[in-house]
């Protein structure tokens, strides 16, 4: 749109058209835009455009007076130069002015179609003294201060101020960048002196870099502590839009959800859950098709089901442990003395270590279910780790998360499976672990049940520490000198020995008979299992420390007579002695004194096994030869060496024992084991090996119902030697009434049974001539006579 043309006016030198302005101050020596819509403000840029003349640029009173007179503008104002025009489409008109000088309005005159008004310039002195260029100094570096902190601030802006020398030209530049009220300004334009005018416009710019420094920190901290679900929400929304343009649109919200409140129910302790969220953070940013996103999901249900807080303790009740105790087993009764004194302490110091406790004994006597009996009389869960035939470090520890299909070790799985960090768990069988190029197990086991370190057990799967300092261990073993020493030095051992006769009768009618009924499907009066039946099952078709393969044979028994009751033949069956040839068939062991003769040379040794106490016999004859011993029936070294230091003991004595020594020439000995299959080693056959030789060559034979067990030493010296309790119960199984132990061993029968002890005679022995004067019959014996077919 075309602007009609003004006309012109040739103004005298102290008269110039005025432009009021609104909310604008413009200083000398800088350059500003402005812009022009009324009718009066624009005849005078028309006016300056074509007579090339200064305007004068004023500040208005009140902004909302369209046409000021002389009392709503304020006196003192910028000459101005246009240096630029352009009339936009709607008619405005943008002009860019240099600042020239200041000038003061003395009056209005009227007769233009502009504000017209006479003025008076302002001129500025021009000393400048030390004071003056010190504060344009200070000026300078706070305006180029202030500049770094405004955001799109152009840099050529910092060299003008830079380049700026006269002390009143950087005061009017730097006011004019201030981001202050126009009132403030216009008292800045005001101020004509130098000196002045620099401190004013210092002070008000110190003030803004101030309130711009704090508004920076308040920034930042509020970006710093941006609510969490916020800034979470925002990104969960960025992800998905993200995912959806990228073809990757997942659907696992509801799986992250159930997580996030998943950790918040677990109770972890407060770095653990840290580490657990970073790890849900980085589950959100995958796809759900990622290979990682399944083996990071069951990391977290690994994290999140374990229970990472400590349940309530209850109340130990010592009476009803010692019922659950005599319900759950018969004898072992100091056993369950150590196991309520175990208890007592509990009780009276919940919060202690607890000791670990060892259970070491043959098969089948009762170790698991004493385990499971402890954590009843606590009400705490228990749990079973079997360590047969574990071979692998990692078994204990677990796997590394970067091995597929890697998982938590034994201990971590079971504690979830218990669902409780202060179960009871029972470390089954801890003899039979071994070491590989994998690792041993059992170093794991050092810290594991070590009460100093398990409370930052770290499990290899979940690489963060778990407290295993309130569960309460037990480890049961068949041989303890399978146990490393450091494992076993961590451990309480308690020995359980084999069962009597009259024990397992007592278990059976307790708990076995009743046990294997149910099992079978008999109700308790469809199946009646004599005494004397039962009796004869333990004598004549178990030979055991435990009752395990005794469960097994009235099991049979069960099933037979299940057989008949649901084919309808009878509704009740009655099991005596008569009736267990025809459903066990033959008797599965002799008694072994059947098989003792009146030989010479036949001696009946007691010996300890893994499974219990066992007897042998031990044979010896003398053949023609050149003086060897030969030793037969599988024998170790250290029995080998037993027989050879017997057989020297008789040489060194057969003056003693009237044994000429003409019998030793010309002559091979030959020493056999029966049972040549089974491997034997061990010190305590010395005995039973010096009365069989010396039985051999004194022709006088061992009395049948002796038995004996002991090390003999080349001074004749009877030594002590261990599994007492096991290889008396032995002899008794046997038949045997008349035991010979070393003298040394006479304590060790304080662990043997009352009924036991009450049904056999002990002799001790303290030398070789002890062992010969118990075992050896007065009578000599006839020349056998052997007869080939």
């Amino acid at each position: 749109m075309e602007q009609p043309t003004a006309p012109t006016f040739e103004l005298p030198a102290d008269i110039i058209a005025l432009a009021p302005m609104r909310n604008v101050v413009l200083f000398p020596h800088v350059l500003m835009p402005i812009t022009v819509g009324r009718a009066r403000s624009i005849a005078t840029i028309q006016h300056a455009l074509h007579s090339k003349a200064s305007i004068g640029i004023v500040l208005q009173r009140d902004a909302s007076v369209d046409d000021p007179n002389m009392d709503a503008l304020c006196r003192m104002g910028t000459i101005a130069n246009i240096v630029r025009h352009v009339v936009s489409d709607d008619g405005t008109h943008h002009v860019i002015c240099q600042g020239i000088e200041r000038f003061q309005i003395e009056e209005l005159i009227d007769g233009y179609p502009f504000i017209a008004a006479r003025i008076k310039r302002v001129q500025e002195s021009a000393h400048i003294t030390t004071q003056t260029e010190a504060l344009a100094l200070q000026l300078r570096e706070r305006a180029i201060e202030i500049l770094s902190l405004l955001p799109g601030v152009p840099a050529e802006l910092a060299y003008a101020l830079q380049a700026t020398r006269a002390p009143s030209h950087l005061a009017d530049i730097t006011a004019s960048l201030l981001d202050t009220e126009v009132s403030e300004k216009q008292m800045l334009l005001e101020s004509i002196d130098t000196e002045e005018r620099l401190q004013k416009v210092l002070h008000i710019l110190s003030r803004r870099i101030e309130v711009l420094r704090l508004s920076q920190e308040i920034g930042e901290r509020t970006k710093e502590h941006m609510e969490d679900r916020e800034r979470k929400f925002l990104l969960r929304e960025q992800l998905k839009t993200i995912q959806k343009e990228l073809g990757e649109d997942s659907d696992n919200d509801q799986e992250i959800i159930e997580l996030e409140e998943a950790i918040s129910r677990a109770h972890m302790p407060e770095d653990i859950e840290t580490q657990t969220r970073k790890e849900l953070q980085r589950l959100q940013r995958m796809p759900s098709a990622s290979s990682e996103y399944s083996m990071l999901h069951t990391y977290l249900d690994w994290m999140t089901e374990l229970p990472w807080q400590l349940p309530e303790e209850t109340s130990i009740d010592l009476d009803a442990a010692r019922r659950i105790l005599e319900a759950d087993h018969f004898g072992l009764e100091r056993i369950k003395q150590r196991i309520i004194e175990f208890l007592a302490v509990q009780k009276l110091k919940p919060q202690g270590r607890a000791p670990i406790l060892c259970f070491v004994g043959p098969p089948g006597v009762g170790k698991t279910s004493l385990g499971q009996s402890i954590a009843r009389a606590l009400q705490r869960p228990f749990v079973r780790v079997s360590l047969g035939g574990i071979h692998d470090e990692a078994e204990m520890r677990g796997h590394r998360r970067t091995y597929v299909g890697a998982m938590p070790g034994n201990i971590i799985q079971s504690v979830r499976k218990a669902e409780a960090r202060n179960c009871v768990m029972m470390l089954d069988e801890i003899d039979k672990m071994s070491a590989s190029l994998h690792g041993d197990p059992a170093a794991a086991l050092l810290e594991i049940l070590d009460p100093e370190q398990n409370a930052t057990f770290r499990d290899n799967y979940l690489g963060v520490p778990f407290d295993l300092s309130r569960i309460i261990f037990i480890a049961t073993a068949n041989v303890i000198d399978n146990v490393s020493p450091p494992v076993r030095d961590r451990m309480e051992v308690i020995e359980l020995p084999g069962y009597t006769q009259e024990e397992k009768l007592q278990i059976a009618l307790r708990y076995l008979v009743q046990r294997q009924s149910e099992a079978n499907g008999l109700h308790e009066d469809q199946c009646q299992l004599t005494v004397a039946a039962l009796e004869n099952i333990v004598a004549n078709y178990t030979r055991e420390a435990g009752v395990r393969q005794f469960e097994r044979e009235i099991g049979r028994v069960m099933r037979h007579a299940a057989l008949h009751i649901a084919e309808g033949k009878e509704h009740q069956v009655s099991i005596d002695v008569k009736d267990i040839d025809t459903i066990l068939g033959p008797k599965k062991f002799e008694h072994e004194l059947a098989l003792h003769t009146d030989l010479p040379g036949v001696a009946t040794g007691l010996a300890w096994t893994p499974v219990g106490g066992d007897i042998l016999f031990i044979e010896a004859t003398r053949v023609n030869g050149s003086g060897r011993l030969i030793l037969t029936g599988q024998l170790g070294d250290v029995m080998k060496e037993s027989a050879q230091a017997a057989l020297t003991l008789v040489k060194a004595h057969a003056s003693d024992l009237r044994i000429p020594g003409s019998m030793f020439e010309g002559i091979d000995v030959h020493l056999h084991v029966p049972a040549g299959a089974i491997p034997k080693d061990g010190p305590s056959a010395g005995v039973a090996m010096f009365i069989a030789l010396a039985s051999l060559f004194t022709n006088r034979p061992v009395r049948h119902e002796v038995a004996m067990t002991g090390e003999i030493s080349l001074r004749g010296l009877v030594l002590p030697v261990g599994g007492i309790k096991e290889k008396v119960l032995a002899a008794q199984r046997a038949g045997i009434r008349t035991v010979l132990l070393p003298a040394r061993n006479e304590k060790d029968l304080r662990e043997v049974p009352e009924a036991t002890h009450k049904a056999m005679q002990f002799t001790y022995l303290e030398t070789a001539n002890d062992a010969i004067q118990a075992a050896l019959s007065k009578v000599h014996a006839q020349s056998p006579e052997f007869m080939l077919s």
